[in-house]
């Protein structure tokens, strides 16, 4: 497994050009044949298959966002059109919208360049604190760890003093998650009375799903002894991009074609201009071509000191448009509507904030058009806001009547990063 990451990661750039446009040239005659959203797509915008032989020629095809997709999705579940359905399927996951991901037991190494590039492998103990309930993560997570030969403990999202309990008993050495559930986790070992950098052997963490802060990086490495890498994807497209020891921006995964774009034309832009990144998954079963992440970063052309080819992201400055992302699940406008919907009369506006290092979701609820439907309007509705939202509510505020306007903005985003 070694040789066959390595071998990749430290190719020519003329080669990975090369092999990711015969990749998806391939991808782009199955998707066409399978795909009648595909055919669809193509024939729109004026193209047949033989018009995409290679990656620049993707700025041809439409930048698909999330929301798209769950349009898709409503027209025609499960997958919108966009899946092989002949093939087999092994897994299929969600995510909020809801999104409906086919997967398969595939060679493709999923995550297992970001673990490698971190120090993860054989004899590591690896903590895994990602959710194994629907979601694509602590199943293709635990997929990649396997990958690299390391041990999982699949803790999930256990309550913090169990996973306190699992790093002693077992000798955990790694860890996999949020940043903020690994400081939850050292705070409750501090109330249990233990001292977490002498009384435990976890010496290394790797991050998705939310923003690893300089300080809290700081706190992780200076005060507990844990050494700690970034990694980057989506549930659409899984893997995109990691740190190696040099922690000097994301390389990009050998297995996704990265373009930076002006959000509002779908362009590709140059080396250092900060724009959308834009990700297509080669997937021999999925053919979502250019999807937006909606994330707005750079890519650098610099070479690294690590010897990996590729080019890396250097952070992610921002987000387009409105969804956000909390507690590493995305919230977006579509469902707020979903939600007023269920509650005819209201207005609802979701607010997030940052505790600590830990994202708070309020909900800012005007129920002056609710009439009697108002009577335990806020227990239903949390009940209503999980199902429809996946992430939990902290807080649920009846504003006074006429507060929010009928067309106030859905989503407020009030957190700062350092």
């Amino acid at each position: 497994m070694g040789r066959y990451l390595d071998d990749l990661e430290t190719q020519s750039m003329q080669m990975r050009a090369e092999r990711q446009s015969r990749l998806l040239a391939d991808m782009v005659r199955r998707g066409y044949e399978r795909s009648h959203r595909v055919r669809a797509i193509f024939d729109e915008s004026g193209l047949s298959p033989a018009d995409i032989r290679s990656v620049s020629d993707l700025e041809r095809l439409p930048v698909i966002n999330r929301e798209r997709i769950v349009r898709m999705e409503e027209e025609e579940p499960p997958y919108g059109g966009l899946a092989d359905v002949s093939a087999r399927i092994e897994r299929i996951f969600t995510s909020p919208g809801p999104v409906y991901e086919p997967h398969l037991n595939s060679d493709d190494p999923l995550w297992a360049r970001a673990y490698k590039a971190a120090g993860f492998g054989p004899g590591d103990i690896v903590l895994n604190a990602f959710s194994y309930h629907m979601v694509a993560a602590g199943l293709t997570f635990h997929g990649g760890l396997v990958r690299v030969g390391a041990t999982v403990v699949p803790s999930g999202t256990s309550p913090a003093h169990q996973q306190v309990q699992l790093i002693k008993d077992l000798k955990v050495t790694g860890y996999t998650g949020t940043p903020s559930f690994l400081m939850a986790i050292i705070d409750k070992a501090n109330e249990m009375g233990y001292d977490f950098a002498r009384d435990f052997s976890l010496r290394r963490a790797a991050f998705a799903a939310e923003p690893l802060q300089p300080s809290l990086r700081g706190r992780f490495e200076r005060d507990f002894g844990i050494d700690t890498y970034q990694m980057y994807g989506a549930t659409e497209v899984g893997d995109v991009a990691y740190e190696c020891r040099e922690k000097n921006g994301w390389h990009l995964c050998e297995e996704v074609i990265v373009e930076i774009v002006d959000p509002e034309t779908g362009k590709p832009l140059g080396p250092g201009e900060l724009g959308e990144v834009v990700v297509t998954r080669l997937n021999p079963i999925f053919f979502l071509f250019r999807f937006g992440t909606g994330d707005l970063s750079r890519l650098t052309d610099a070479p690294c000191p690590c010897g990996r080819t590729s080019l890396r992201l250097e952070g992610i400055a921002g987000r387009v448009g409105e969804a956000v992302k909390v507690r590493g699940m995305f919230v977006a406008p579509s469902q707020v509507k979903r939600l007023t919907d269920m509650f005819p009369g209201i207005v609802v506006q979701l607010v997030v904030s940052r505790s600590g290092t830990r994202d708070v979701l309020t909900a800012r609820i005007d129920a002056s058009g609710a009439g009697p439907a108002s009577t335990g309007l806020a227990e239903r509705f949390e009940k209503a806001f999980q199902e429809v939202c996946t992430v939990r509510l902290d807080r649920l505020e009846l504003v006074e009547p006429g507060t929010l306007a009928a067309d106030a903005k859905p989503l407020l985003d009030e957190r700062t990063w350092e």
